[in-house]
Protein backbone atom coordinates (compact mmCIF):
# COMPACT_ATOMS: atom_id res chain seq x y z
CA UNK A 1 0.00 0.00 0.00
CA UNK A 2 2.73 2.31 0.93
CA UNK A 3 4.56 1.58 -2.90
CA UNK A 4 1.16 2.44 -4.34
CA UNK A 5 0.98 5.64 -2.01
CA UNK A 6 4.12 6.29 -3.10
CA UNK A 7 3.73 6.52 -6.92
CA UNK A 8 0.07 8.23 -6.82
CA UNK A 9 1.69 11.07 -4.62
CA UNK A 10 4.82 11.00 -7.57
CA UNK A 11 2.47 11.25 -10.33
CA UNK A 12 0.52 14.40 -8.86
CA UNK A 13 3.85 16.42 -9.08
CA UNK A 14 3.07 16.42 -13.28
CA UNK A 15 6.60 15.67 -14.78
CA UNK A 16 6.86 13.33 -17.29
CA UNK A 17 9.92 11.08 -16.02
CA UNK A 18 7.74 11.41 -12.23
CA UNK A 19 4.78 10.15 -13.96
CA UNK A 20 6.44 7.33 -15.76
CA UNK A 21 8.52 6.58 -12.35
CA UNK A 22 5.03 6.36 -10.78
CA UNK A 23 3.78 3.59 -13.55
CA UNK A 24 6.98 1.70 -12.64
CA UNK A 25 6.38 1.54 -9.43
CA UNK A 26 2.68 0.92 -9.79
CA UNK A 27 3.78 -2.19 -12.19
CA UNK A 28 5.77 -3.99 -9.32
CA UNK A 29 3.74 -3.38 -6.62
CA UNK A 30 1.08 -5.29 -8.09
CA UNK A 31 3.24 -7.80 -10.33
CA UNK A 32 3.50 -10.37 -7.45
CA UNK A 33 -0.05 -10.71 -7.71
CA UNK A 34 -0.24 -11.80 -11.33
CA UNK A 35 2.38 -14.02 -10.53
CA UNK A 36 0.60 -15.47 -7.29
CA UNK A 37 -2.29 -16.13 -9.75
CA UNK A 38 -0.39 -18.39 -12.09
CA UNK A 39 0.71 -20.16 -9.77
CA UNK A 40 -2.69 -20.95 -8.18
CA UNK A 41 -3.98 -21.45 -12.06
CA UNK A 42 -1.15 -24.23 -12.33
CA UNK A 43 -1.98 -25.93 -9.23
CA UNK A 44 -5.49 -26.35 -10.41
CA UNK A 45 -4.65 -27.70 -13.61
CA UNK A 46 -2.92 -30.24 -12.13
CA UNK A 47 -4.75 -31.19 -9.53
CA UNK A 48 -7.94 -31.13 -11.81
CA UNK A 49 -5.89 -34.01 -13.65
CA UNK A 50 -5.41 -36.14 -10.88
CA UNK A 51 -8.67 -35.79 -9.68
CA UNK A 52 -10.17 -36.65 -13.51
CA UNK A 53 -8.14 -40.03 -13.14
CA UNK A 54 -9.15 -40.74 -10.01
CA UNK A 55 -12.72 -40.25 -9.73
CA UNK A 56 -14.42 -38.73 -13.03
CA UNK A 57 -15.35 -41.90 -14.23
CA UNK A 58 -16.64 -43.72 -10.78
CA UNK A 59 -18.16 -40.12 -10.21
CA UNK A 60 -20.33 -39.94 -13.49
CA UNK A 61 -21.13 -43.70 -13.44
CA UNK A 62 -22.70 -43.28 -10.05
CA UNK A 63 -24.47 -39.91 -11.80
CA UNK A 64 -25.45 -41.74 -14.55
CA UNK A 65 -27.42 -44.69 -12.29
CA UNK A 66 -28.92 -41.72 -10.34
CA UNK A 67 -30.17 -39.82 -12.61
CA UNK A 68 -32.46 -43.23 -14.42
CA UNK A 69 -34.24 -42.47 -11.32
CA UNK A 70 -35.26 -38.80 -12.03
CA UNK A 71 -36.86 -37.14 -14.22
CA UNK A 72 -33.91 -37.08 -16.00
CA UNK A 73 -33.70 -40.89 -17.62
CA UNK A 74 -34.31 -39.85 -20.78
CA UNK A 75 -31.03 -38.07 -21.03
CA UNK A 76 -29.06 -41.22 -19.14
CA UNK A 77 -30.75 -43.23 -21.69
CA UNK A 78 -30.19 -41.36 -24.45
CA UNK A 79 -26.58 -41.17 -23.36
CA UNK A 80 -26.52 -44.84 -22.65
CA UNK A 81 -27.73 -45.92 -26.09
CA UNK A 82 -24.97 -44.15 -27.38
CA UNK A 83 -22.70 -45.25 -25.73
CA UNK A 84 -23.55 -48.47 -26.60
CA UNK A 85 -23.29 -47.58 -30.30
CA UNK A 86 -19.76 -45.89 -29.07
CA UNK A 87 -18.61 -48.73 -27.30
CA UNK A 88 -15.83 -50.19 -30.04
CA UNK A 89 -14.58 -46.85 -30.71
CA UNK A 90 -11.42 -46.80 -28.05
CA UNK A 91 -10.32 -49.41 -29.71
CA UNK A 92 -10.39 -48.10 -33.62
CA UNK A 93 -7.82 -45.06 -33.21
CA UNK A 94 -10.13 -42.96 -30.62
CA UNK A 95 -11.13 -39.65 -31.19
CA UNK A 96 -8.73 -37.19 -31.01
CA UNK A 97 -9.31 -33.50 -30.38
CA UNK A 98 -6.41 -31.18 -31.55
CA UNK A 99 -8.60 -28.59 -29.43
CA UNK A 100 -8.64 -30.65 -26.39
CA UNK A 101 -4.93 -31.05 -27.12
CA UNK A 102 -4.43 -27.25 -27.23
CA UNK A 103 -6.26 -26.40 -24.15
CA UNK A 104 -4.37 -23.37 -22.43
CA UNK A 105 -5.12 -25.28 -19.34
CA UNK A 106 -2.31 -27.80 -20.68
CA UNK A 107 0.32 -25.15 -20.43
CA UNK A 108 -0.56 -24.25 -16.99
CA UNK A 109 -0.21 -27.99 -16.25
CA UNK A 110 3.49 -28.01 -18.14
CA UNK A 111 4.85 -25.10 -16.73
CA UNK A 112 3.65 -26.08 -13.13
CA UNK A 113 6.26 -29.01 -12.78
CA UNK A 114 7.97 -27.68 -15.58
CA UNK A 115 7.83 -30.77 -18.08
CA UNK A 116 10.21 -30.60 -21.22
CA UNK A 117 10.17 -32.56 -23.98
CA UNK A 118 13.73 -32.90 -25.74
CA UNK A 119 13.72 -34.23 -29.49
CA UNK A 120 17.68 -36.21 -30.00
CA UNK A 121 16.70 -37.75 -33.44
CA UNK A 122 14.29 -37.48 -36.28
CA UNK A 123 11.28 -39.52 -36.70
CA UNK A 124 9.95 -40.25 -40.42
CA UNK A 125 6.26 -40.48 -41.08
CA UNK A 126 6.22 -42.80 -43.37
CA UNK A 127 6.92 -45.04 -40.75
CA UNK A 128 5.13 -46.42 -37.61
CA UNK A 129 6.76 -46.44 -33.72
CA UNK A 130 6.50 -47.71 -30.42
CA UNK A 131 7.08 -45.85 -27.83
CA UNK A 132 8.55 -47.46 -24.42
CA UNK A 133 8.00 -44.85 -21.99
CA UNK A 134 10.22 -45.12 -18.40
CA UNK A 135 10.10 -44.70 -15.60
CA UNK A 136 5.99 -45.35 -14.90
CA UNK A 137 5.87 -43.38 -11.72
CA UNK A 138 2.63 -42.22 -9.55
CA UNK A 139 0.26 -41.16 -12.81
CA UNK A 140 2.89 -40.71 -15.29
CA UNK A 141 3.03 -36.84 -15.67
CA UNK A 142 5.57 -36.28 -18.35
CA UNK A 143 4.17 -39.50 -20.61
CA UNK A 144 0.36 -37.65 -20.02
CA UNK A 145 1.68 -34.03 -21.00
CA UNK A 146 4.48 -34.71 -23.74
CA UNK A 147 1.97 -37.45 -25.00
CA UNK A 148 -1.43 -36.48 -24.36
CA UNK A 149 -1.44 -32.39 -24.89
CA UNK A 150 0.26 -30.36 -27.12
CA UNK A 151 1.76 -28.24 -24.54
CA UNK A 152 5.35 -29.19 -25.24
CA UNK A 153 5.13 -28.50 -28.67
CA UNK A 154 5.26 -32.39 -29.70
CA UNK A 155 3.46 -31.86 -33.19
CA UNK A 156 6.13 -29.14 -34.08
CA UNK A 157 9.12 -31.27 -33.13
CA UNK A 158 7.83 -34.25 -34.74
CA UNK A 159 5.54 -33.12 -37.77
CA UNK A 160 3.93 -35.93 -39.39
CA UNK A 161 3.84 -38.08 -36.10
CA UNK A 162 0.65 -38.77 -33.99
CA UNK A 163 1.25 -39.85 -30.48
CA UNK A 164 -1.41 -42.25 -28.87
CA UNK A 165 -0.87 -42.92 -24.73
CA UNK A 166 -2.09 -46.09 -23.96
CA UNK A 167 -3.71 -46.55 -20.43
CA UNK A 168 -5.86 -49.19 -18.50
CA UNK A 169 -8.73 -50.49 -21.13
CA UNK A 170 -10.92 -50.03 -17.85
CA UNK A 171 -10.67 -46.74 -17.73
CA UNK A 172 -12.66 -46.48 -21.09
CA UNK A 173 -15.52 -48.07 -20.09
CA UNK A 174 -16.26 -45.36 -17.35
CA UNK A 175 -18.96 -42.69 -18.97
CA UNK A 176 -17.35 -39.34 -19.51
CA UNK A 177 -14.00 -40.27 -18.99
CA UNK A 178 -13.68 -42.28 -21.99
CA UNK A 179 -14.27 -39.07 -23.45
CA UNK A 180 -11.91 -37.25 -21.83
CA UNK A 181 -9.19 -39.44 -22.30
CA UNK A 182 -9.97 -40.39 -26.21
CA UNK A 183 -9.99 -36.06 -26.70
CA UNK A 184 -6.17 -36.16 -25.79
CA UNK A 185 -5.48 -39.25 -28.22
CA UNK A 186 -5.37 -41.33 -25.59
CA UNK A 187 -5.74 -45.11 -26.49
CA UNK A 188 -6.35 -48.69 -24.16
CA UNK A 189 -3.32 -50.11 -23.90
CA UNK A 190 -4.52 -53.57 -25.54
CA UNK A 191 -4.03 -55.75 -28.85
CA UNK A 192 -7.26 -54.68 -30.77
CA UNK A 193 -6.68 -50.75 -30.24
CA UNK A 194 -2.62 -51.39 -30.75
CA UNK A 195 -3.42 -52.92 -33.47
CA UNK A 196 -5.55 -50.99 -35.31
CA UNK A 197 -3.44 -48.04 -34.79
CA UNK A 198 -0.11 -49.77 -36.45
CA UNK A 199 -1.45 -51.84 -39.19
CA UNK A 200 -5.13 -50.23 -40.47
CA UNK A 201 -4.71 -46.63 -39.52
CA UNK A 202 -1.65 -45.82 -42.29
CA UNK A 203 1.93 -45.04 -41.10
CA UNK A 204 3.06 -41.81 -38.74
CA UNK A 205 1.62 -43.30 -35.76
CA UNK A 206 3.16 -43.73 -32.55
CA UNK A 207 1.61 -45.41 -29.44
CA UNK A 208 3.06 -44.88 -26.36
CA UNK A 209 3.75 -47.28 -23.95
CA UNK A 210 4.19 -47.14 -20.29
CA UNK A 211 6.41 -50.76 -20.11
CA UNK A 212 7.63 -50.77 -16.48
CA UNK A 213 3.41 -50.99 -15.34
CA UNK A 214 1.91 -50.97 -12.36
CA UNK A 215 4.88 -52.70 -10.74
CA UNK A 216 7.25 -50.62 -11.69
CA UNK A 217 5.23 -47.85 -9.71
CA UNK A 218 5.43 -49.78 -6.78
CA UNK A 219 8.98 -49.41 -7.10
CA UNK A 220 9.36 -45.08 -7.64
CA UNK A 221 10.21 -42.70 -5.15
CA UNK A 222 12.19 -39.94 -4.89
CA UNK A 223 16.11 -39.88 -6.21
CA UNK A 224 15.09 -43.41 -7.70
CA UNK A 225 16.27 -44.90 -11.29
CA UNK A 226 14.86 -47.95 -11.79
CA UNK A 227 12.78 -49.73 -14.30
CA UNK A 228 11.21 -52.65 -14.91
CA UNK A 229 12.12 -54.07 -18.23
CA UNK A 230 13.98 -57.62 -17.91
CA UNK A 231 11.25 -59.79 -18.36
CA UNK A 232 9.15 -57.36 -20.22
CA UNK A 233 9.01 -58.57 -24.30
CA UNK A 234 5.79 -58.33 -25.28
CA UNK A 235 6.06 -54.66 -26.93
CA UNK A 236 9.14 -56.01 -29.01
CA UNK A 237 7.64 -59.11 -30.24
CA UNK A 238 4.58 -56.59 -31.16
CA UNK A 239 6.83 -54.37 -33.23
CA UNK A 240 8.59 -57.23 -34.93
CA UNK A 241 5.15 -57.93 -35.91
CA UNK A 242 3.92 -54.82 -37.05
CA UNK A 243 7.28 -53.66 -38.60
CA UNK A 244 7.53 -50.80 -36.12
CA UNK A 245 10.81 -49.23 -34.79
CA UNK A 246 11.06 -48.98 -31.43
CA UNK A 247 12.04 -45.45 -29.75
CA UNK A 248 12.82 -45.85 -26.19
CA UNK A 249 12.15 -42.39 -23.90
CA UNK A 250 13.22 -41.94 -20.59
CA UNK A 251 11.38 -39.08 -18.28
CA UNK A 252 14.38 -37.45 -15.37
CA UNK A 253 12.04 -36.72 -12.57
CA UNK A 254 8.70 -38.60 -13.14
CA UNK A 255 9.72 -40.26 -9.62
CA UNK A 256 9.80 -37.15 -7.85
CA UNK A 257 7.18 -35.82 -7.97
CA UNK A 258 5.31 -37.90 -5.25
CA UNK A 259 6.92 -39.34 -1.83
CA UNK A 260 5.72 -42.80 -1.66
CA UNK A 261 5.92 -45.58 1.19
CA UNK A 262 7.40 -48.56 -0.10
CA UNK A 263 7.30 -51.92 1.41
CA UNK A 264 9.81 -54.65 1.54
CA UNK A 265 9.56 -58.00 -0.42
CA UNK A 266 7.95 -60.83 1.73
CA UNK A 267 5.32 -58.11 3.83
CA UNK A 268 2.13 -58.47 4.28
CA UNK A 269 1.47 -54.55 2.71
CA UNK A 270 3.20 -55.93 -0.22
CA UNK A 271 1.47 -58.90 -0.63
CA UNK A 272 -1.72 -57.25 -0.83
CA UNK A 273 -0.85 -54.61 -3.44
CA UNK A 274 0.52 -57.41 -5.40
CA UNK A 275 -3.19 -59.14 -4.92
CA UNK A 276 -5.22 -55.80 -5.41
CA UNK A 277 -3.11 -55.01 -8.50
CA UNK A 278 -3.49 -58.30 -10.00
CA UNK A 279 -7.96 -57.50 -9.76
CA UNK A 280 -7.59 -54.18 -10.11
CA UNK A 281 -5.07 -54.10 -13.13
CA UNK A 282 -3.45 -50.76 -11.02
CA UNK A 283 -1.23 -50.99 -7.88
CA UNK A 284 -2.50 -49.24 -4.53
CA UNK A 285 0.51 -46.86 -4.04
CA UNK A 286 0.51 -45.25 -0.44
CA UNK A 287 2.45 -41.74 -1.26
CA UNK A 288 2.06 -37.97 -1.17
CA UNK A 289 2.29 -34.95 -2.03
CA UNK A 290 2.37 -31.67 -0.85
CA UNK A 291 -1.03 -29.41 0.12
CA UNK A 292 -3.72 -27.43 -1.56
CA UNK A 293 -2.75 -24.21 0.21
CA UNK A 294 0.25 -24.77 2.09
CA UNK A 295 3.12 -26.15 0.59
CA UNK A 296 4.97 -27.48 3.49
CA UNK A 297 1.68 -30.35 4.52
CA UNK A 298 0.91 -33.45 2.87
CA UNK A 299 -1.40 -33.76 0.30
CA UNK A 300 -2.53 -34.86 -3.36
CA UNK A 301 -0.84 -32.16 -5.14
CA UNK A 302 2.70 -33.61 -6.62
CA UNK A 303 5.89 -31.36 -5.52
CA UNK A 304 6.77 -29.08 -8.25
CA UNK A 305 9.93 -31.00 -9.60
CA UNK A 306 11.22 -30.74 -13.40
CA UNK A 307 10.38 -33.30 -15.54
CA UNK A 308 12.52 -33.71 -18.88
CA UNK A 309 11.43 -36.29 -21.17
CA UNK A 310 14.09 -37.69 -23.87
CA UNK A 311 12.98 -39.24 -26.87
CA UNK A 312 15.96 -41.35 -28.15
CA UNK A 313 16.76 -42.59 -31.50
CA UNK A 314 14.89 -45.08 -33.52
CA UNK A 315 15.79 -48.78 -33.34
CA UNK A 316 15.02 -49.94 -36.96
CA UNK A 317 12.68 -53.13 -36.64
CA UNK A 318 11.72 -55.37 -39.49
CA UNK A 319 8.26 -57.09 -40.35
CA UNK A 320 8.56 -61.12 -39.02
CA UNK A 321 4.62 -62.25 -38.71
CA UNK A 322 5.25 -64.77 -36.57
CA UNK A 323 9.07 -63.86 -34.88
CA UNK A 324 11.35 -66.32 -32.90
CA UNK A 325 12.16 -65.97 -29.17
CA UNK A 326 15.57 -65.91 -30.08
CA UNK A 327 14.38 -62.39 -32.23
CA UNK A 328 12.42 -61.33 -29.45
CA UNK A 329 15.53 -61.30 -27.29
CA UNK A 330 18.04 -60.20 -29.88
CA UNK A 331 15.86 -56.38 -30.38
CA UNK A 332 15.16 -56.72 -26.61
CA UNK A 333 19.01 -56.36 -25.59
CA UNK A 334 19.42 -53.91 -28.10
CA UNK A 335 16.35 -51.72 -26.75
CA UNK A 336 17.91 -52.22 -23.21
CA UNK A 337 21.75 -51.09 -24.67
CA UNK A 338 19.32 -47.85 -26.11
CA UNK A 339 17.64 -47.04 -22.80
CA UNK A 340 21.06 -47.86 -20.78
CA UNK A 341 22.95 -44.80 -23.38
CA UNK A 342 20.22 -42.69 -23.18
CA UNK A 343 19.99 -42.13 -19.77
CA UNK A 344 24.16 -42.28 -18.94
CA UNK A 345 24.03 -39.75 -21.67
CA UNK A 346 21.41 -36.74 -20.36
CA UNK A 347 21.17 -37.69 -16.82
CA UNK A 348 23.72 -34.85 -16.23
CA UNK A 349 22.01 -31.85 -18.02
CA UNK A 350 18.51 -33.14 -16.10
CA UNK A 351 19.98 -32.72 -13.02
CA UNK A 352 21.52 -35.91 -12.11
CA UNK A 353 25.03 -36.92 -10.99
CA UNK A 354 27.52 -38.68 -12.82
CA UNK A 355 27.34 -41.44 -10.47
CA UNK A 356 24.37 -42.02 -10.84
CA UNK A 357 23.08 -45.35 -12.61
CA UNK A 358 19.86 -46.34 -13.92
CA UNK A 359 19.00 -49.94 -12.26
CA UNK A 360 17.16 -52.56 -14.84
CA UNK A 361 15.18 -55.12 -13.30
Amino acid sequence: MKTILAAYSGALKGTGSSILSALQDLSVAFWPCRSKMEKHLQVISVLQWVLSFIALGAACTVLLIYMFCTDCWLIAAMYTAWLIMDWNTPKQGGRRSSWVRNWTVWTYFRDYFPVRLIKTHNLLPNRNYIFGYHPHGIFCFGAFCNFGTEATGFSKKFPGIKPSLATLAGNFRMPVLRDYLMSGGICPVNKNSIDYLLSRNGTGNAVVIVVGGAAESLQCAPGVNSVTLKNRKGFVRLALQKGSDLVPVYSFGENDVYKQVIFEEGTYWRYLQKKLQKILGFAPCLFHGCGLFFGDSCGIVPYGKPITTIVGEPITVPKIEDPTDEMVDLYHTMYIKSLQCLFDKYKTRSGLKESDVLYIQ
